[in-house]
């Protein structure tokens, strides 16, 4: 499911009836929670929570013209997303989240890299989602994606 929407508002406004509800909740989860210094926006063409270039001028490695991505909220063909840059950057917060899990939702995780699905909007816990996204400062983000992402892109480009 593709929606094509400039701001939050629209990308909402255009989701399916049964849809609405749990995005809006799911992005005052993180909005309310997000450390500091992340900007909320139109991302990837979801919801998303970015360093902006104001705070990290080099940008995306993929893309330096796009502000460096964090958190992202979608609403994918079957089932509703978050994807967590942090998850997948960082073991801790990843073990973290997997054993927090259980206590907030009595479906499986259903869980990729750094993708969090939800197929059954009733079981989306979105206590955790708050709690989650208080766990990485803007200042720890960029450490870490310079550690783990910008490290492996320079590793890739001096390999012959």
């Amino acid at each position: 499911m593709n929606v094509i929407a400039d701001n939050i508002p629209a990308y909402i406004e255009k989701l399916p009836e049964q849809r609405k509800q749990p995005i809006y909740k799911l992005l005052l989860a993180v909005r309310n929670n997000i450390p500091k210094g992340f900007q909320e926006t139109i991302s990837y063409g979801m919801i998303g929570f970015v360093v902006p270039h104001s705070i990290y001028p080099s940008g995306y490695h993929c893309d330096p013209k796009l502000p460096l991505p964090f958190i992202n909220i979608a609403s994918q063909k079957n089932f509703i997303a978050i994807y967590h840059a942090g998850i997948y950057a960082n073991p801790e917060l990843l073990e973290w989240f997997t054993k927090e899990y259980p206590n907030h939702c009595k479906t499986k995780l259903d869980m990729g890299k750094s993708c969090i699905r939800f197929k059954k909007m009733d079981d989306i816990p979105y206590e955790l989602i708050a709690e989650l996204s208080k766990k990485i400062t803007v200042t720890d983000w960029i450490e870490s994606y310079e550690l783990h992402f910008k490290k492996t892109e320079l590793k890739k480009k001096n390999t012959p």
